[in-house]
């Protein structure tokens, strides 16, 4: 593979309820101790991408994490935060990465899960209300496996096809 070539395999990793919604308000319409829970055991020690209403709807910066968000302007970044212009500056700057996860929202989501090698999806069984529905990702990708599962939510992984 060339240098130019080069880049980190990107993960999405996001909950949606059934009927798609993965906000309201700036935040999650539910909380599922087990879903942060696996959240945080999976991204711990790597990268994470996310847009500006992401951060800002973060109680604080994630620990043990390089926290890159991508905004149009650095205008009220805290700091711990790298800013980036765009989804391609992202992809720049973390191209040396083993594994960077994209965690949101919704506008980061549309334009970058056509670059992501693997969706990691916690299915929330109900419907919620919401403003923000998650754009259609599954054309283009696989459902391999069902990581955890309970009454609330499954945790499913999907590759990108033509990927193992």
């Amino acid at each position: 593979m060339s240098e130019q070539e080069k880049r980190c395999r990107l993960v999405a990793i996001f909950a949606m309820a059934s009927n798609r919604v993965i906000g309201r308000d700036g935040g999650i319409p539910w909380h599922l101790s087990e879903d942060w829970k696996l959240f945080k055991k999976t991204t711990l020690g790597y990268p994470i991408v996310m847009g500006r209403k992401t951060m800002e709807s973060l109680p604080r910066r994630l620990p043990g994490r390089r926290s890159i968000v991508i905004s149009h302007s650095p205008t009220g970044i805290p700091k711990g935060y790298e800013w980036v212009g765009s989804c391609g500056e992202a992809l720049e700057l973390l191209k040396e990465e083993e594994k960077v996860f994209l965690i949101g929202g919704a506008r980061i989501f549309a334009e970058m899960l056509p670059s992501c090698d693997e969706v990691l999806l916690s299915y929330v069984f109900l419907p919620y209300e919401g403003d923000t529905l998650l754009p259609a990702f599954e054309e283009g990708f696989e459902m391999k496996e069902i990581l955890y599962k309970n009454e609330d939510f499954e945790l499913r992984r999907y590759v990108r096809t033509g990927l193992k």
